[in-house]
């Protein structure tokens, strides 16, 4: 049996829709619709229950498909292990991480990854949206987040931290910032998310917390957007120290109360390795997360 008419079966029982899939692939969805016939003639049972309106897998199809995935995923495990006994690595690699990190800490490294592994493609999927790893056929998620659950393998990639910031020209001509507490006089920049806008954290070198009130009337997202504005003199911001490691280098930022650590949410956050769970991980993932582990923390 086909083993690409096997695999195309999965993805449109995911998608549920022809059409979808034949969008997707660029192919015409009367191809997409024969590839599945084929595959329910070798079988001699109906996979799908289609009517003019809808799509819908039948209990037979329901039972087949749940011990043919384990059976592909398993054979391109086999696939990938024998692969690795070529010095090369090969393959299509699917990342997905949010736009704003994408485009600020995976994108300036493909450069140097893809000279690494010239014979292993990457496709990125920056979004905002939390992708679904399975539906989306994704092998690497990267998240920022406090803690990550879910039926999935987790790894720290790395620490990171959030301080408040301004730009030279903004702190020339507004009112002194020597302490937290000093904010609550200031029209600060806010991220689009309900957490960022009311109050934020503080944590002195002993330990004691503080919480500080906020205001403004500058809502933003991504957060590049949030750093551009930052740049621009229009206000302090919390922003955290990937996406700011540049600015400040350059001067074109300064970090505000340097001896306090900030925060909205929680003080612990991070930068986390996850993939579908899975008993075997692909040679082409574990390439790509050891060379973020190596770069990143030197890029950042």
């Amino acid at each position: 049996m086909n083993l690409e008419n096997l695999q195309l079966l999965i993805t449109v029982a995911r998608r549920g829709s022809f059409a979808a899939v034949a969008k997707e692939r660029g192919v015409d969805p009367s191809s997409v619709s024969r590839a599945i016939a084929d595959v329910e003639g070798e079988l001699g049972l109906r996979i799908f229950q289609r009517s003019t309106r809808s799509m819908m897998l039948t209990e037979a199809g329901e039972i087949y498909l749940a011990r043919l995935e384990p059976l592909l995923e398993e054979l391109e495990h086999a696939r990938e292990a024998a692969a690795q006994v070529s010095s090369a690595t090969r393959g299509l690699l699917r990342l997905t991480a949010s736009v704003t990190f994408g485009q600020m800490c995976i994108v300036p490294l493909l450069g140097a990854f893809r000279a690494r592994y010239p014979e292993l493609q990457v496709e990125c999927v920056f979004s905002d949206a939390n992708v679904d790893l399975v539906a989306e056929r994704i092998d690497l998620a990267i998240r920022l987040a406090p803690a990550i659950d879910g039926d999935v393998v987790v790894a720290k990639l790395m620490d990171t931290r959030y301080r408040v910031y301004a730009s030279p020209e903004y702190l020339a001509t507004h009112a002194p910032l020597v302490q937290p507490a000093d904010l609550s006089a200031h029209r600060v920049l806010l991220f689009n998310l309900r957490a960022y806008r009311s109050h934020w954290l503080f944590r002195d070198p002993r330990g004691r917390e503080e919480r500080v009130a906020i205001q403004g009337d500058l809502t933003l997202a991504p957060a590049s957007a949030l750093l551009t504005a930052t740049l621009a003199g229009l206000g302090p911001a919390l922003l955290p120290d990937w996406l700011v490691a540049d600015a400040v280098a350059k001067g074109l930022l300064v970090p505000l109360f340097p001896g306090y650590a900030a925060t909205a949410t929680t003080f612990d956050t991070a930068a986390w390795i996850v993939y579908p769970s899975r008993s075997y991980l692909p040679h082409k993932v574990r390439v790509m997360v050891d060379f973020l582990r190596e770069t990143l923390s030197q890029a950042i």
